[in-house]
């Protein structure tokens, strides 16, 4: 995979019910690109961010021991619990508002499962190309309820040097996140590359109209836009903003 830097100004909103779907009987996932079994030429990616799934996975179920390599992979979880071990020996229970990163480098294999008996964990998983390939595999987790609980966009993972978010090899990309209390608003980046998910909740957004659960928009040098959350509901979003372009 290479990078490059332009991009040509548009909105493009992707509805819930447009993501590729796979349901077996622990896992119920939405993808946002081309993922699996899923495949499109047009829908592998936008900016630098190559999957965003959203997961829900049964109790004591969950992802058995699999491999990566040269990614950087997010997780961010909405409502339960998600056990991660790995090669390297980490381990941790994520819950929400614990932000996870794994840097993948020369390879790791990991686990990702459902420690409860009694209730569903749901959770979305991104991965970013990193900008320096066959590093060392590492990991890292973040508590970061206390800032988002101050209202607004916290950053959640960041490749240019957020002190108040988890690192990730990637100077050209930063996941920001906010649980936006019913009316709140906030400023969407002005970036080459934005992509803007609604994990929960409805929320007005500047030139594009409602967006409920599951919508997405991909931003490209689209300026900065409001996010305005539903004044009954709120909202919990999601927003990558990447500095370049994948050739894929």
């Amino acid at each position: 995979m290479t990078s490059r830097q332009s991009a040509h100004s548009h909105i493009d909103i992707r509805r819930s019910h447009q993501r590729f779907h796979t349901e077996i009987s622990w896992l119920d996932s939405h993808h946002s690109f081309s993922f699996s079994d899923h495949y499109d030429p047009h829908n592998t990616h936008h900016g630098l961010l190559l999957v965003s799934n959203d997961d829900v996975v049964k109790p004591n179920t969950g992802f058995r021991t699999h491999p990566h390599r040269d990614m950087e992979i997010v997780t961010w979880v909405l409502d339960g619990e998600l056990e991660h071990k790995d090669s390297e020996g980490n381990t941790g229970i994520l819950y929400p508002g614990l932000a996870q990163r794994m840097s993948a480098g020369t390879g790791i294999w990991h686990s990702e499962m459902n420690p409860r008996k009694d209730k569903d964990v749901h959770f979305i998983q991104m991965w970013v190309a990193p900008d320096t390939e066959r590093i060392d595999p590492s990991y890292e987790q973040l508590d970061i309820n206390r800032e988002l609980e101050r209202g607004g966009l916290i950053p959640i993972a960041s490749g240019r040097g957020h002190e108040a978010a988890i690192s990730i090899k990637q100077q050209g990309a930063v996941l920001w996140g906010g649980r936006l209390r019913p009316g709140e608003s906030v400023q969407i980046p002005d970036v080459p590359y934005g992509h803007l998910f609604i994990a929960k909740g409805s929320a007005e957004f500047e030139g594009a109209g409602a967006l409920h659960t599951g919508d997405a928009v991909r931003l490209a040098a689209a300026g900065a836009r409001r996010l305005t959350a539903d004044p009954s509901t709120g909202t919990e979003v999601l927003i990558w903003e990447t500095y370049q372009d994948l050739v894929v």
